[in-house]
């Protein structure tokens, strides 16, 4: 299982299905943090599933994306996923790409969102060489909302353009991040 990378108190590091399917389970059965979101899970299984399936398809991907596990570094507890990934317009792969995440309802308010995506955002800025990552979100998610604002993500609009409802979205440019960190 590789790292991609780290903050002070985060790994964040590739899934390993089987190991890691009971504590993804536990968060996205958890009607709580699925409020906003497509991804649920009814089982154990189910969720190791879902991990091998995110594994396989970044794997074949081979360009520095992924959905990732935020893990506490003193612990390895897994506390929620962060994806840096390329957005799909009809159903192709577009250049634009996205950084989202999920938590499990106990990682809630302790900053672990914000430090994850910092340390997701520099690599992608430094290692993927992106000029703009893109942050889309449902209106109603005020925690998110929150997380990408501390980033110093700027609004752009509202769209349905990669998803097939209308949601958020945000942009942070690199020059813009460089000037900020």
């Amino acid at each position: 299982m590789a790292q991609i990378t780290e903050t002070q108190r985060l790994l964040i590091r590739e899934w390993n299905p089987q190991a890691d399917a009971k504590q993804a389970f536990q968060m996205y059965s958890d009607p709580r943090v699925t409020k906003f979101l497509v991804t649920k899970v009814g089982s154990v299984e189910e969720a190791q599933k879902l991990l091998e399936r995110w594994v396989s398809i970044f794997a074949n991907r081979n360009n520095g994306s992924g959905q990732w596990a935020i893990t506490l570094k003193e612990t390895q507890e897994v506390l929620g996923m962060i994806a840096l990934m390329q957005l799909r317009d009809a159903e192709e792969l577009t250049q634009d790409y996205e950084i989202g995440w999920h938590l499990k309802q106990t990682a809630w308010g302790q900053g672990y969102a914000t430090e994850a995506a910092r340390a997701v955002l520099e690599y992608g800025f430094d290692c993927l060489e992106l000029p703009v990552v893109y942050s889309i979100m449902h209106p109603e998610n005020v925690s998110s909302a929150r997380v990408v604002k501390r980033l110093g993500m700027n609004r752009v609009s509202r769209t349905n353009r990669y998803y097939k409802t209308e949601l958020e979205m945000y942009q942070l440019k690199v020059h813009v991040w460089r000037q900020a960190v």
